[in-house]
């Protein structure tokens, strides 16, 4: 039968269009390189590989912000770096104006001169450490502590966990107290030895060092004392008087120090040497006393670390000190000498109200991913301590510990314990640049790769498969062409009918 309706020929042209259209989402997919140019290719896919963009995005931005702390970690440490060494040089002036004999006092006053040059340095550099304006070494980043209670001498918080808007309480609780190491020389009072031309000889050891004691007969204990407290920087140990002896105490607290009598002569002297209780007041124990003529071996003891808990985790105890490093608080806290003895009762210590360099180190925006580092003031007024007898600016002129006039024995033990708090400082630094900020860049890297290795499988081309495709396609709109020639012209038979 032959009709006017070309059925064939409107066969071929449809086959064609989907033909086209195939070919045209070839060329779209291998031009532009995505399998998913739209949400008519794959719904599904679409919304996954949204999912896995925003996530490489927020990752993206996570290895920035890693990558902009240790910047900010490296200008910070260069400073401290810098103002290390000045202490050095200071420390050297000390020592050398400490050699008064060999001196002059314009020598000492050109010391002073430089110390002075020096402090005003170090404040210079603690005020101009600044990374895109914002001040790295001036207290900037130091957190915000308030509510501290009167137990405490000081708190430094090295990082804390606080949400947006929120605080932190920190409390103690004390289980053992700080004690010094302690014993008790018990003589009667004035030296009674059984021959005058004897001597009472004994050697006494501190954590600094030792020394060799001998007493005459007749020698009062207010003599023995001045005798022991002369060389008390040398050996580590202060003596008192106390009733009817002397109290041999080391200067410091801690399980770390020790003091030690090792009888060498007793020459006849009755009396004893004895351990003190462990008590606030240190009073002389009657348990384990051993006489002067039977102590042929040296008699120690040793002091005792503070045992806290904070927020009911145990701290590391060091003297008064206690030191707690947790995910959610790293801090050292030092309680008064009265306050390390307050033990059995838990107290609100004090509060964390804001502060430390805050750092997003995860996608999402959340105090599990932030870290927050602590950063205190370094200018010559907060090195130092009142523990170790004041603070790097009182080397200043005029002032206690000036060169000229001042303690060069105390100068330089301030000295070192600045030393010792910026080369802490420097560590504490050094490891969240390697450790934590080193650690986090990799492993974001990592993750990053995974995460678009997965989006790629979705959303990427396969140009194998496409160019297959292609090449099929291709072939396909070429037959469906001649096959649509082919119906248009066997419909032009019909003409011949009416011929």
């Amino acid at each position: 039968m032959s009709r006017i309706n070309n059925v064939n020929a409107m066969l071929a042209a449809r086959i064609l269009s989907q033909q086209n259209l195939s070919l045209n989402k070839s060329l779209e997919k291998l031009s532009t390189g995505l399998a998913i140019n739209r949400g008519a290719d794959n719904p599904t896919g679409l919304v996954a590989s949204e999912r896995l963009r925003l996530e490489k995005s927020q990752i993206t931005a996570a290895i920035g912000n890693a990558e902009r702390a240790s910047q900010i970690t490296n200008i910070a440490e260069g400073g401290l770096q810098e103002i290390n060494a000045q202490l050095l040089e200071i420390q050297a002036l000390v020592g050398e104006t400490a050699n008064t004999s060999g001196l002059s006092q314009a020598e000492k006053e050109a010391n002073q001169l430089q110390v002075d040059q020096i402090l005003q340095t170090i404040d210079r550099i603690a005020s101009a450490s600044s990374f895109a304006g914002t001040k790295l070494l001036n207290g900037t980043f130091d957190f915000e502590v308030t509510n501290q209670a009167a137990i405490l001498s000081g708190v430094t918080v090295n990082g804390a966990k606080i949400s947006e808007g929120s605080n932190l309480n920190v409390s103690t609780l004390i289980t053992a107290s700080s004690q010094n190491a302690a014993l008790f020389l018990s003589t009667g009072g004035v030296l009674d030895l059984t021959a005058n031309s004897s001597t009472f000889v004994f050697e006494l050891a501190g954590t600094q060092g030792t020394r060799e004691f001998s007493f005459a007969s007749g020698t009062t204990q207010a003599a023995i004392v001045l005798s022991i407290n002369a060389f008390k920087t040398v050996t580590g140990i202060s003596a008192s008087v106390q009733g009817t002896g002397v109290v041999l105490k080391n200067t410091s607290l801690g399980s770390a120090d020790f003091v030690s009598v090792e009888i060498l002569d007793d020459a006849g002297q009755a009396g004893a040497v004895h351990f003190m209780s462990s008590n606030a007041n240190n009073t002389v124990s009657t348990v384990g006393s051993t006489t002067f003529a039977a102590a042929s071996t040296p008699i120690r003891d040793e002091g005792q670390d503070i045992s806290v808990f904070i927020n009911g985790i145990e701290a590391r105890g060091k003297g008064r000190i206690a030191n707690i490093i947790t995910e959610v608080l790293d801090a050292q806290v030092t309680f008064t000498l009265a306050g390390s003895q307050a033990t059995g009762a838990t107290a609100t210590a004090f509060r964390i109200d804001d502060g430390g360099a805050k750092f997003n180190f995860g996608p999402s925006v959340d105090v599990g991913n932030q870290v927050r580092l602590g950063i205190k003031n370094v200018a010559a007024r907060k090195l130092g301590s009142n523990l170790v007898g004041g603070f790097l600016d009182d080397l200043g002129s005029g002032k206690s510990l000036d060169l000229i006039n001042g303690n060069l024995e105390t100068a330089q033990v301030v000295v070192n314990e600045a030393i010792t708090q910026l080369s802490s400082l420097r560590g504490r630094l050094g490891a969240f640049q390697s450790n934590v900020v080193g650690s986090t860049i990799r492993s974001l890297g990592v993750t990053l790769e995974n995460i678009s290795a997965a989006e790629s499988v979705i959303r990427d081309t396969d140009f194998a498969q496409e160019t297959s495709n292609l090449t099929r396609s291709q072939i396909l709109v070429n037959a469906a062409t001649r096959s649509l020639v082919i119906a248009n012209t066997s419909s032009q038979n019909i003409l011949a009918l009416l011929q």
